[in-house]
C-alpha cells in the first residue's frame, strides 16, 4: 500500500495558528496606535519588486544573498521585498507632486530574507516600518526615535529590559578623516564596524588592517569606538538626545559610535534596539536616508529616515521579560444551544438577535448533540455565556442564560436577553 508523505512547512517559515495570529494581531494594534497618535499613516505596497529596486542601494549581501527571487515570464528578475524603505521611495518619488510634506506613514506587514533561520529570526517575518520623507533636521530623527521608545511601552517594556542605540554616520566620517582614513576606504570600514559586535577583538583588528588602516590607525579608531561621550561634540547628536528627553523617552536613549547599520543607503542618523540581557545583538534598526530616492532613479532628492521593528524577536524578547501579552483567540461572547433539532430555527432566530445587538454569538451546529457535550463546548472554547431555550422557554418566549464562570443562570426574555450579556 502506498502512503503518502507529511506535506511539511518550509524552513524559516511560519504556520500562524489562532493564537500565534491573535500575537500578530496584537502586535499590529500596538504599533498602529502609538503610530496614529503621533500623526502618522498607513500605506502598504507589492510582496514583488524587480530586484533592481533593492540592487539600487540596500547592500550587497541583502541583494546577493538573502533575496527570494524569481524570473516572471517576460524575463525579469523579481524579488519577493526583503524591506519596505526601497518600495515607499519609489511610492514617495513617483507621486512626489501631489503628496503633502512632510510625508508621514508607518506600514506592517510581511518581508522575506533568505538567512539562516534561528531564534528570533526566519525567513519570512512580519515587520513595522515608520518613515518620514521631506524633511532634514534633528528634530525629525528625534520624532521618529521617540515612535519606537513609545512602541517599546506600549509593549510593556522599559528601559531596564530594552534601550535604543543612536549615531551619525557624518560623525563617525569626520573622525575616520581625522585618522587618515580617505572616502575610498569609508564605506569598507562602515562594514566593518557594523560587525565589530559579531567578532573577537583580535578578528576585528586583522578585519580593519585589510582595509588598510595601519595599528596606529586601528587604535586611534577604537579609541573613537569606545568614547560614549563623543557625542558631546556633535550638535546633531546633542540636539536628539535632547529632544527624547523632553518628549519623555530619554531613559530608553542612548549614544553608540559602534552603531552604523549594514545597509549601504544610510547617510547619517543610525540607530538600532538592543535588549539589556544581551540574548540578541540587534532587535531592530533604522536611519537617515537623504540620497534614496535619487538613487532608485527618483527626480528628486527627498530626504527621510524611519524605522523596521520586526515580530520575531519582539516576541522572544516580551517572553524573556516575562512581558508576554495574554491572549484570547475566541471572540464569541454566547454560545446558544440547541435543545433538539425541532429547536434549531428557535436557536437561530436568538442567535441573530445577539448579533443584531452587536454582540458576538454562535449557534451550535449539530443540533443532535446532546446539551452537555454543549456546554463543554462553550467551556473548552471560554466562551463566558450560554443560552438554553427549550419546550418550556418557547412556550414563555424567555431563555435561560447560564454564566459560565460564576456557575449562575437566569431567566430571561428574548427581548431583554441582549441587555443582560456585559
Amino acid at each position: 500500500m502506498q502512503t503518502m508523505n507529511t506535506p511539511q512547512l518550509l524552513k524559516g517559515f511560519r504556520d500562524f495558528y489562532p493564537l500565534e495570529m491573535a500575537f500578530r494581531n496584537w502586535l499590529y494594534r500596538q504599533f498602529k496606535s502609538i503610530a496614529e497618535s503621533f500623526g502618522f499613516e498607513e500605506y502598504e505596497g507589492p510582496m514583488l519588486e524587480t530586484l533592481d529596486l533593492y540592487a539600487a542601494k540596500s547592500g550587497e549581501e541583502l541583494v546577493k544573498k538573502q533575496a527570494f527571487t524569481l524570473t516572471d515570464k517576460s524575463g525579469k528578475i523579481l524579488a519577493l521585498r526583503p524591506e519596505m524603505t526601497p518600495t515607499l521611495a519609489r511610492m514617495v518619488s513617483k507621486k512626489a507632486g501631489s503628496l503633502v510634506f512632510p510625508i508621514k506613514w508607518f506600514s506592517f506587514g510581511p518581508r522575506f530574507r533568505y538567512e539562516t533561520p534561528q531564534r528570533g529570526r526566519g525567513r519570512e517575518f512580519f515587520q513595522c516600518d515608520v518613515d518620514i520623507l521631506g524633511l532634514e533636521n534633528p528634530e525629525v530623527d528625534a520624532e521618529v526615535i521617540s515612535v519606537a521608545a513609545k512602541m517599546y511601552q506600549s509593549l510593556g517594556l522599559s528601559p531596564t529590559e530594552v534601550r535604543i542605540k543612536i549615531n551619525d554616520r557624518k560623525y563617525i566620517r569626520e573622525k575616520l578623516e581625522l585618522i587618515g582614513a580617505g572616502d575610498e576606504k569609508m564605506t569598507a570600514i562602515f562594514k566593518v564596524i557594523d560587525k565589530k559586535s559579531k567578532v573577537p577583538d583580535v578578528v576585528f583588528d586583522k578585519m580593519l588592517g585589510q582595509e588598510g588602516l595601519n595599528p596606529t590607525q586601528t587604535k586611534q579608531l577604537k579609541n573613537i569606538l569606545q568614547d560614549k561621550q563623543g557625542y558631546v561634540n556633535s550638535e546633531w547628536l546633542s540636539k536628539i538626545l535632547s529632544l527624547v528627553q523632553t518628549m519623555g523617552v530619554g531613559e530608553f536613549v542612548e549614544f553608540d559610535p559602534t552603531i552604523v547599520r549594514g545597509l549601504d543607503y544610510y547617510t547619517r542618523t543610525v540607530f538600532e534596539g538592543w535588549d539589556i540581557k544581551g540574548e540578541f545583538r540587534s532587535i531592530w534598526g533604522g536611519g537617515r536616508y537623504d540620497n534614496l530616492t535619487e538613487e532608485i532613479g527618483g527626480r528628486q532628492r527627498i530626504p527621510g529616515v524611519g524605522f523596521a521593528m520586526g515580530d520575531m524577536v519582539l516576541e522572544e524578547i516580551l517572553k524573556a521579560n516575562g512581558k508576554y501579552p495574554k491572549l484570547e483567540t475566541i471572540k464569541t461572547k454566547v454560545l446558544v444551544t440547541v435543545f433538539d433539532p425541532d429547536f434549531y430555527q428557535s436557536s437561530l432566530k436568538v442567535t441573530n438577535n445577539l448579533r443584531k445587538a452587536g454582540i458576538n454569538a454562535e449557534v451550535y451546529l449539530e443540533p443532535e448533540a446532546k446539551l452537555d457535550k454543549q456546554l463543554k463546548y462553550a467551556d473548552r472554547k471560554g466562551i463566558p455565556y450560554v443560552v438554553i431555550i427549550g419546550p418550556e422557554e418557547a412556550a414563555k418566549n424567555v431563555v435561560t442564560l447560564k454564566n459560565m464562570k460564576e456557575k449562575t443562570q437566569k431567566i430571561i426574555s428574548i427581548e431583554e436577553l441582549p441587555s443582560h450579556v456585559p
